[in-house]
């Protein structure tokens, strides 16, 4: 099956089958006795012996305010998406499969945004919202990148919210409404991470050395910049910790080491399909993302 038959399937299966938040996510079902918000190995604080100090509610309400965290950032990186997409079908034959999977794609990460906004509404949530500098990198990226960089940009944020994903619906702890969140994020995002990756091949398949180089450093940065935005001072001071600051330094320090360990697993396959790691990159993604290679 050639690239136009494949995304033509794709184009078929999200006309035929779409999946809309408001049916498929019981969203009126409540927090039943023992859910979490949180797997425990996505919880900055856990495995520290500071952990074990805070309260049931406490831990409880750590995991709600990083779920409500994840939840808003998957959302605001959709829109940084979306505005890349508008940018780019622009140059695109409206006749072409490209295009008319792209309108596709727009319509599921639109509804996506929804989805997410609604999941931090129903967690009572205050997201905290990406700093200055952390919105003027993401609109720059789409607004300005070549297409191949953007796309690759786009991919490796996808697939973190993926993995990130797969260890709330896979948890049988977890909330039943996140769970279904994940699982239709899930769904949907496969079919959009298959076209990207499909799409790239024509630019992967010819790299040489430096653009492979190129291409690794850029999916690193990316989840770099992602990484930084879920673990905030704030959410501890909302949990009622008087030590706050201390609390989010050493909670931010092992919340780097899980997501190495937890979170990184498919983006590192793309990177070694691509060739991105050699002397030049593997020593940047064990240093910054503290993860074997």
């Amino acid at each position: 099956m050639n690239f136009q038959e494949q995304v033509e399937r794709l184009i078929q299966i999200s006309r035929n089958k779409p999946l809309l938040p408001e049916n498929f996510i019981p969203w009126e079902t409540p927090l039943k006795t023992g859910e979490q918000y949180l797997p425990t190995e996505l919880v900055s604080l856990h495995g520290l012996p500071e952990y074990e100090n805070l309260s049931t509610e406490q831990k409880l309400d750590l995991g709600r305010h990083e779920a409500v965290q994840a939840m808003f950032i998957y959302g605001w990186s959709e829109a940084l998406f979306c505005l890349f997409i508008n940018r780019y079908i622009l140059s695109l034959k409206t006749s072409s499969v490209e295009y008319r999977f792209l309108l596709r794609e727009l319509i599921e990460e639109f509804r996506h945004q929804e989805m997410f906004i609604k999941a931090v509404e129903l967690l009572n949530g205050d997201a905290l919202r990406p700093s200055g500098m952390h919105r003027f990198l993401g609109v720059s990226t789409v607004r300005f990148f070549p297409p191949d960089a953007a796309f690759i940009s786009c991919l490796s944020i996808e697939m973190i919210a993926d993995q990130y994903g797969d260890h709330l619906r896979k948890d049988a702890s977890i909330y039943s409404v996140l769970q279904k969140v994940s699982e239709l994020h899930n769904i949907e995002e496969a079919r959009h991470i298959l076209f990207t990756k499909m799409l790239l091949k024509k630019y992967t398949s010819k790299a040489g050395f430096v653009k492979r180089c190129m291409y690794s450093y850029i999916i690193l940065l990316n989840i770099y910049f992602m990484r930084s935005l879920y673990v905030k001072k704030e959410i501890f001071e909302r949990i009622g910790c008087s030590n706050s600051k201390l609390l989010y330094k050493k909670a931010f320090k092992n919340y780097k080491r899980k997501f190495g360990a937890f979170c990184l697993d498919d983006i590192k396959a793309f990177v070694t399909e691509i060739n991105g790691f050699n002397w030049a990159t593997r020593w940047a993604w064990r240093m910054f993302l503290k993860t074997d290679i």
